[in-house]
This record gives C-alpha cells, sequence and structure tokens, in this order.
C-alpha cells in the first residue's frame, strides 16, 4: 500500500460498535467519525481554524450546490475546495442525489441520463448524469466521492423503493467505471430499500458485486422513526464488509449517532450542530439546551466551562439569551461552535469507550439523554 491510498483500519470492537482509522492523502480520520456539512463550501457561521480546534478531522461538501455555485471553472482554478475554502484536511461529497429528493419540484430522473434538474436558483438547466457527478466531485477534489443515488421520500410502496433500487445500482455501476482506478480517492455505494429487510439485502447484495471502498446507508433519516432506523440498521448493517467503513447518511442527533455506533456504523454527517445553533439550541453535557427559554436570562454560567474555543467559556447562558432574543448573528455564531465542538467531544468520548471495553455503559448513560 502506498502512503497515499486510501484505506480503512478496523482496530477494534465492542458490543457492536467498531473503533477504527480511516486514511487519505490529506490525513487520518479517527472512527467513529462525525462530519460537520459545509454544503456550499462553508460550515455555516464557524471560522475554519475553529473547525481544526474542535478536533473535527474531515467535513462534507454537497455536488449540486458546488456545482452552481462557485462552479467548477473556479474551483478547476483553485484546483479544488480545499484550496478555495482554506481547508487542509479530508473532504467527503454528497454526490446531489439527496437534492433529486429535496428539490424534487425542480427535476425529473431519467435512468438513461440521469437526473435532469431546473436551477433553483436561475432556472438553467442542469444534467446531473452519474458520470457528471463523479466529474464534478473530482474537480472539487473530494477524498471520498458517493456514487449518484435515487434517495424516495419516506414511502412503504415496494414498487417505488424497487425502482429507486433499480436505477441506483445502474447508477453505482456508471459511477465506478467513471470513477476508475485512482487509489488516492475512495468511492463509496449508497444501499437503498426504505425499511424493507428484504429490500435492503438486495441493494446491498448488488453494490458488493460492483464493489465499492465503502459503503452508506441511504434513504434514512427522512422522516422515519429513531426506532424504526435501528430495527433497520440492526436487520442488515451486518451484511455490509467489516474491513470497509460503513457512513449513515445524514445523521443525526447524539443519540442516533450512539445507537447506530452500537449497531456497526462508522461515519456520519448532519446540519443538526448548525442549524440548531442558528435557531438557539446547544448541545451540551447536561442536555439539550434552548437559550431562548427565560430560565436562562440570569444564568452566569457558560454552556461549556471546558469549552475555551473563541473564549467560549467565559460566556455566560444570559449573555447567549440575551444574543439569540436581539438577533445578533454572534449569537448563531458561538453556539453553531458549541455544538460542533460537542459533537466532536462526544465522538472521542464513543471512541475511548470503545477502546477501552466500556462502551456499553456509555451507551446505557447516553442513549436518551438527548431525546
Amino acid at each position: 500500500m502506498k502512503k497515499k491510498d486510501f484505506s480503512f483500519e478496523l482496530i477494534t470492537q465492542n458490543d457492536g460498535a467498531r473503533l477504527g482509522k480511516i486514511y487519505t492523502q490529506k490525513g487520518e480520520i479517527d472512527t467513529p467519525a462525525f462530519m460537520p456539512v459545509g454544503t456550499q463550501g462553508t460550515v455555516k457561521g464557524v471560522f475554519v481554524d475553529d473547525i481544526y480546534e474542535t478536533g473535527t478531522q474531515i467535513i462534507l461538501g454537497n455536488t449540486y450546490h458546488l456545482l452552481l455555485r462557485p462552479g467548477i471553472e473556479i474551483l478547476k482554478k483553485f484546483n479544488g475546495l480545499n484550496n478555495f475554502m482554506n481547508w487542509k484536511k479530508p473532504i467527503l461529497t454528497d454526490s446531489g442525489g439527496y437534492q433529486i429528493m429535496s428539490l424534487s419540484a425542480f427535476n425529473k430522473i431519467d435512468s438513461d441520463i440521469g437526473a435532469i434538474f431546473k436551477s433553483h436558483l436561475d432556472g438553467k438547466k442542469i444534467i446531473l448524469s452519474p458520470e457528471k457527478s463523479i466529474q464534478v466531485q473530482k474537480t472539487i477534489n473530494s477524498d471520498i466521492i458517493m456514487v449518484l443515488d435515487v434517495c424516495p421520500k419516506l414511502t412503504s410502496d415496494k414498487k417505488e423503493l424497487i425502482k429507486s433500487i433499480n436505477i441506483s445500482t445502474k447508477w453505482a455501476e456508471r459511477c465506478k467505471v467513471e470513477f476508475g482506478l485512482d487509489k488516492t480517492k475512495a468511492l463509496f455505494g449508497i444501499t437503498q430499500g426504505g425499511l424493507f429487510k428484504d429490500l435492503r439485502e438486495e441493494s446491498i447484495s448488488n453494490l458488493l458485486k460492483i464493489d465499492f471502498d465503502g459503503y452508506a446507508m441511504g434513504g434514512l433519516a427522512v422522516g422515519e422513526t429513531q426506532s424504526d432506523m435501528f430495527n433497520i440498521l440492526k436487520e442488515t448493517t451486518h451484511l455490509l464488509p467489516a474491513n470497509k467503513p460503513r457512513y449513515l447518511m445524514g445523521v443525526g442527533t447524539p443519540s442516533d449517532i450512539l445507537g447506530a455506533v452500537s449497531l456497526g456504523i462508522d461515519m456520519f454527517d448532519c446540519v443538526l450542530p448548525t442549524r440548531s445553533g442558528r435557531t438557539g439550541l446547544a448541545f451540551t453535557w447536561e442536555g439539550k439546551i434552548n437559550i431562548k427559554n427565560s430560565k436562562y436570562q440570569q444564568d452566569m454560567t457558560p454552556l461549556d466551562g471546558n469549552c475555551s474555543l473563541r473564549n467560549l467559556n467565559l460566556y455566560s447562558k444570559s449573555y447567549l439569551n440575551h444574543l439569540i432574543k436581539s438577533n445578533e448573528m454572534m449569537a448563531s455564531m458561538l453556539i453553531s461552535l458549541n455544538n460542533i465542538y460537542f459533537y466532536q467531544e462526544f465522538m472521542k468520548e464513543i471512541r475511548k469507550n470503545i477502546k477501552s471495553g466500556t462502551f456499553a455503559s456509555f451507551y446505557k448513560k447516553y442513549i436518551d439523554f438527548f431525546n
């Protein structure tokens, strides 16, 4: 193995949870890992230097949005997103598959062509084929590239889910061909099948035949209950190769992450830390705190006395309450930073407890704590 080749090392397991390490040309990633979402080349409201300081080892970008803005020509000039946004560590990019669902009013699917979008910005026609998605992600210079898939909305219609599996499998094959033999990057397949075990098994079987560097569970975190999500993960995650990383897309709350880790998932991403930060919701070791609540108006304690990033341990809940109620942008910046810091500290504790063999007790303590 060359030094810069992508690889994954499974270090140990404890009560179903996996401790591992991903190696990329831009750095190592300890797993289980959480990836802050930088859809358009920025983790909203947080400076890049501060993201480093939280212990973040990888962030997520988005193919569809970066294709629209700033566009591939600008990204080419900068030799990728890392230089453009001044982020020196690994990047994973969503292929645009999620936007096929979330922006369904602006696109149509042609299984032979790809997704045909009407830009939500200016109405311009955008064709995102499997090949185009891979090309854009390579221009972004992503370390982990996702196949283009069809991610259906939450449904119990098996015919619709089977159709999404068939198209996604066909597109995954085309993505694999377009990706080629670049060992410095990774190509992940994405399983579909909703909440049906037999359909998930079919989707996984299809992807294993194509052979990817890692595998993602797609089509979850789309409105199902946490219990339903955990059940389908319990029934199917073990079918994925043990020697490759497993990624649960778009998840989630600390409890979601903890439960999924116990079922063998290695990687997570979610907008929740920054989206919650913009609405005054903070994640702490005391649980979730709604800073807008009047009971914090005279609370002189910080969110986390141990977090010195941007002097967060010197800002009182009272001050943050004032900022959020005054609609000051500093409120969302400080709370978002706190949330990303907390998420990364939470992941560190998960990894520490897996390594020490105490994951079961950590799980029991926190699985319902943030619900």
